[in-house]
């Protein structure tokens, strides 16, 4: 299998033709119960989706490269994927099995363009770490340093750029054939995860990162970035200082020593808040084996392979968007949402205001905890209906920052269950609001903290209307998606005969067969003619 999964052409096809399984299922099962959705085609989904990722989630531990990422970033994408196929992929890490020493050391005399022992004193034969990209050894140089020295694994690049090519199929394939091209701009997303991802893959850029983030934290009191060596770093092996701690996410480590986990959790929120709120880059990839706790309590930030950058324009929407919901002006939030390009014009504000608000209010009441509860149910399916029906995209520059807090989300509750972001964040935000708006907004700036306060009676009178409102606007809302049904489903029928000839192309592309490519590619074009005439039909349909 280690040989087999090597190979270009085995690559592509075992993801594409899983990819075209997963559409197909998904298109049958939508032409089986169309129009009549109901609590038992539900679970029937619920099912369907949970198959689906299993499926997934053991092809991608089998191939790793690319498959095993991709999965992490489905598995954080609450927006567009159902909770049974989330649930399936929490537990796909990127642990995989360490390359054998010789071939580590290989890689490291190759880039160093020498024998290891001039270069260092002594190194552990054995990984302290393995992941998809490279293992990570400890090491001591000849001037006594002690180091962690992270070791590309062989082949991993060849691996990356074969799953790429699998990936651009398959990205065309979900832009033609699925919905998911009205969430995202897909195309752009598959420049992002190149950009991204490639850049993972050298580690002269990761070291880069590094320096930059050891420069912005510099001042930060509890926060270390490692040094990094740059004369001993190349494309694929860096070098940086080791630092002794556990992952923070070691609760029995926490507790040893005695450290406060509300405390520690609070820190790490204002952390990624700083990120979150000024422009620059942001750490991508903030799982709890890439953040570490010494036992004086002091956080140590390492692994800057995968990175996001916010523009300027960006951080100030997102500046907004946490205001709003600080200060309790949903309308700011949904506007914040249509500057960052999340909502297309025709996205009906009120719907989408009256959602964030409910969002909000099911936080702040603890139910979002229970998954069972009713209401957070009544909430995830209306959510998951309106994402499905609205014109709400995925801004490209946001697909990684999604993963990013939500990674960064599941490590503080890990840290402390009962954290309440909202209220740890508050404080920080009142006075980074104050702050901004200077000397002649200290006004405003208090009106603001005490406006939740004084608009208490006035939101208990509309909370009494919010039903009545919410059913009127939820009617108005299935009446439009009615009108689209229909030529949905004559959509969906031309995708399924169009993926017959499409399938039978690639393999008879893969087999040289080019007289049944040709006539397979011409019932392949005329099918996506037709499909491309019904989804400007649909947009147009949509957008009035």
């Amino acid at each position: 299998m280690f040989a087999t999964k090597k190979v270009a052409a085995y690559r592509i096809y075992k993801i594409v033709t899983m990819a075209v399984k997963f559409f197909l299922q998904v298109y049958f099962f939508n032409r089986r119960y169309r129009g009549r959705w109901d609590p038992s085609v539900e679970k029937k989904w619920s099912d369907l989706a949970g198959k689906q990722a299993r499926e997934y989630k053991q092809t991608a531990l089998k191939l790793e490269g690319l498959m095993i990422k991709v999965g992490q970033f489905l598995s954080t994408r609450a927006d567009i994927m159902p909770r049974s196929f989330i649930l399936e992929l929490e537990g796909l890490t990127d642990r995989v099995p360490p390359v054998p020493w010789e071939k580590a050391k290989q890689v490291i005399e190759e880039e160093w363009n020498t024998d290891y022992g001039s270069m260092v004193h002594k190194i552990s034969e054995k990984p302290i770490a393995s992941a998809s990209i490279g293992d990570v050894y400890h090491a001591w140089l000849h001037n006594g340093d002690s180091v962690a020295i992270k070791v590309q694994r062989p082949g991993i690049d060849y691996i990356i750029r074969t799953d790429f090519k699998a990936m651009k199929i398959v990205i065309w394939l979900a832009k033609k054939f699925t919905s998911f091209g009205k969430q995202a701009d897909l195309n752009a997303l598959y420049g992002e995860m190149v950009s991204v991802i490639g850049d993972e893959l050298n580690f002269k850029k990761e070291l880069q990162n590094g320096v930059a983030f050891g420069e912005r934290f510099k001042d930060t009191e509890g926060v270390v970035v490692p040094r990094y060596y740059e004369e001993y770093t190349t494309r694929r092996v860096l070098v940086m200082e080791w630092i002794e701690g556990s992952k923070i996410t070691d609760l029995t480590f926490l507790d040893k020593h005695h450290l406060n986990r509300e405390d520690l959790a609070e820190r790490l929120l204002l952390l990624f808040v700083d990120q979150l709120l000024n422009e620059g880059m942001f750490h991508a990839d903030p799982h709890g084996g890439n953040i570490l706790i010494k036992p004086d309590g002091t956080i140590v930030l390492i692994d800057f392979g995968m990175v996001g950058v916010i523009r300027k324009n960006d951080a100030e929407a997102v500046q907004r968007a946490v205001e709003g919901i600080i200060f309790e002006r949903y309308g700011e939030v949904v506007g914040a949402l249509e500057d960052m390009k999340f909502l297309l014009p025709a996205a009906d504000r009120d719907i989408l205001q009256e959602i964030v608000e409910r969002v909000v209010a099911v936080y702040k009441s603890g139910d979002w905890q229970d998954g069972e509860s009713m209401m957070m149910e009544k909430l995830l399916e209306d959510i998951q209906e309106i994402v499905r029906t609205q014109p709400i995209q995925l801004p490209t520059e946001f697909a990684f920052f999604g993963r990013a807090l939500s990674t960064f989300t599941g490590v503080i509750y890990t840290i402390y269950p009962e954290a309440d972001f909202i209220e740890m964040a508050r404080p920080t935000i009142v006075r980074w609001a104050a702050d901004r708006g200077g000397e002649g907004n200290t006004w405003q700036s208090v009106l603001r903290t005490i406006q939740p306060y004084l608009s208490a009676p006035s939101k208990i009178l509309d909370a009494l209307e919010e039903p009545k409102r919410y059913r009127r606007s939820m009617e108005s809302f299935k009446r439009k998606e009615s009108r689209l049904t229909d030529l949905t489903g004559r959509r969906r029928e031309t995708v399924y005969i169009t993926l017959i000839p499409f399938i039978s192309l690639n393999g008879a592309v893969f087999l040289e067969e080019w007289i049944i490519a040709g006539s397979a590619g011409i019932l392949t074009l005329i099918g996506l003619m037709r499909v491309k005439a019904l989804s400007k039909k649909i947009q147009t349909d949509y957008e009035e």
